[in-house]
């Protein structure tokens, strides 16, 4: 048989055509650019196209004007217009990307305060993440890479990353300073903040980090019995003090007794827990910081749980004479807290005052082991703006009568007693100075043995940030992963799922087709 071969270019042209469509809108896919490979492959697609059309221009008219072509009119408009919309939607998918975010648990949302965080970057961040090609860590590269995918989508092209294998780039690694497979770390012009673990917290934590390169230093007053900022033991500050530290705070401690100065490079004072009182000149020189515009966090326990005895408090007195906030002398009383855990003398947090310090805790509870009221006293410090942040139920009370509290036999007295919603804390700023103060009327919240109680870390933490002057460092909520537990189906059930997937759905299919078919037939 002789080889038409004018019908072979024809086809052949055709499918160079063809072949040169799809590489042109392959490369426009992936460049988004006019280059010449471009041009050039859409020129052979034109080409071929002519060279198909020239071999056969009669075969090309009665296609286009046949009675087939009549018919396939209408099938081929129609494929047109799908191709059309699909065309338009995913253009605008492109343009204007948007997600949602179906898990129950929001898992694949970036926290608020992590979005807000991105929103002020002041320069743009490169996350650099160091992962070898071990199998072993292959799921952890992958959540990795989910995570930083987000904080790409809300970064507003602020934030970039690359993962870079420390095996291949050893002096990479060994510039960012990586001695373990699966470390990050974050640049920000020329400083960096390693990432511990990559997970939200740490890595929003080091961003603000970066955009407070210096860190503040926090000093725990001491010399009155108060609890130590390290050791281990329930009564102690260690977990507040790694966790602020991992936030970028110097802390140590002072004590003013020794020095007899407040150190320049203070940035907030924390009185927690003395068991016996400050002296004068302490409290002088207190006084004197806060009035240059100093920060103090004040914790002090009902004077029943320390060692004052009948000695006077000058702390107190200060507080109540020079800015307007009273620490009574009782101990709260609350119903809830006996109701909810077999104690009546554990104060719960139920309403928060609208504040930065409490303005993303409004569904976390607080708690307070033995705590004294805080309340305002509007008659004096009037420079200082005052407000009660935290308050008890209704169905509390401040009880006044020590001896009642000792043998665990209280009552309230009405026009002794001060009745509820009792305040457990007060925040106060100065109108001038903008000195900032937290009086709290407990200081066991803030200690290893409470501090895991629901919001308790979130409030001192916060309080600690606000008095700082460093509003952008307050916590991240942390989010609640939902348990989700595949139950599997027993032999019988599993059984039906394959008869119905395998046999019923088929076999409807096949005798709908045969049926059909002998439909037709029957028609001729």
């Amino acid at each position: 048989m002789k080889t038409n071969w004018r019908v072979v270019l024809r086809w052949v042209s055709f499918g160079i055509s063809i072949a040169a469509l799809l590489v042109a809108a392959g490369l426009w896919i992936v460049q988004r650019q006019w280059n010449l490979y471009l041009q050039v492959s859409l020129g052979v697609f034109i080409i071929g196209l002519a060279v198909f059309v020239a071999m056969d221009p009669v075969a090309i008219r009665k296609a286009l004007t046949g009675r087939q072509a009549r018919y396939g009119s209408n099938a081929f408009i129609l494929t047109i217009a799908f191709v059309g919309i699909l065309v338009v939607v995913n253009f605008l998918a492109y343009k204007y990307p948007k997600r949602w975010d179906l898990t129950e648990d929001q898992s694949n949302t970036l926290a608020k305060e992590t979005v807000d965080v991105l929103k002020i970057l002041p320069n743009n961040v490169v996350a650099k993440a160091f992962f070898t090609s071990s199998s072993s860590i292959a799921s952890s590269k992958e959540s990795a890479k989910s995570l930083l995918d987000q904080y790409v989508y809300d970064g507003g092209g602020k934030f970039q990353y690359e993962f870079i294998d420390p095996n291949k780039d050893p002096v990479a690694a060994q510039d960012a300073g990586i001695s373990s497979d699966g470390s990050l770390v974050l640049y920000m012009g020329t400083s960096k903040q390693s990432v511990p673990t990559i997970s939200e917290i740490d890595l929003t934590g080091a961003m603000v980090r970066l955009m407070n390169p210096d860190a503040h230093v926090v000093y725990f007053l001491t010399g009155h019995g108060e609890y130590p900022i390290n050791g281990g033991s329930d009564q102690s500050f260690t977990q507040l003090t790694t966790t602020l530290e991992s936030k970028n705070y110097k802390v140590t401690t002072l004590n003013l007794l020794a020095v007899l100065q407040i150190p320049q490079d203070a940035s907030v004072i924390v009185i927690a827990g003395p068991k016996k009182p400050l002296a004068d000149s302490e409290v002088s020189l207190l006084d004197t910081y806060v009035k240059n515009g100093g920060s103090v966090v004040v914790m002090e326990d009902p004077t029943i749980d320390t060692q004052f005895g009948s000695s006077p408090d000058p702390l107190a007195n200060d507080l109540a004479q020079n800015y307007g906030i009273v620490l009574g002398n009782d101990m709260v009383v609350d119903a809830y807290g006996y109701q909810a855990f077999q104690n009546a003398f554990f104060a719960v947090g139920y309403q928060y005052a609208t504040h930065v310090i409490t303005q993303k805790m409004s569904t976390m509870g607080t708690g307070f082991q033995s705590a004294r009221s805080v309340i305002t006293n509007d008659l004096s410090g009037t420079d200082y703006n005052k407000t009660q942040l935290i308050t008890t139920v209704e169905q509390s009370w401040g009880e006044t009568d020590m001896a009642s509290i000792q043998n665990n036999n209280v009552n309230y007295d009405q026009g002794i007693d001060l009745a509820g919603p009792v305040s457990l804390a007060v925040v106060a700023t100065g109108n001038t100075n903008n000195a900032r103060l937290v009086v709290y009327g407990d200081s066991d919240f803030a200690t290893n043995a409470y501090l895991g109680f629901y919001g308790n870390n979130d409030m001192i933490v916060n309080s600690i940030d606000w008095a700082a002057k460093e509003e952008n460092l307050i916590s991240l909520t942390p989010k609640t992963t939902v348990d989700r537990t595949l139950v599997q189906p027993q032999a019988y059930t599993m059984g039906l799922i394959l008869l119905g997937s395998m046999v019923v759905l088929p076999g409807i299919v096949l005798v709908g087709g045969i049926g059909s078919w002998l439909a037709r037939r029957r028609r001729g």
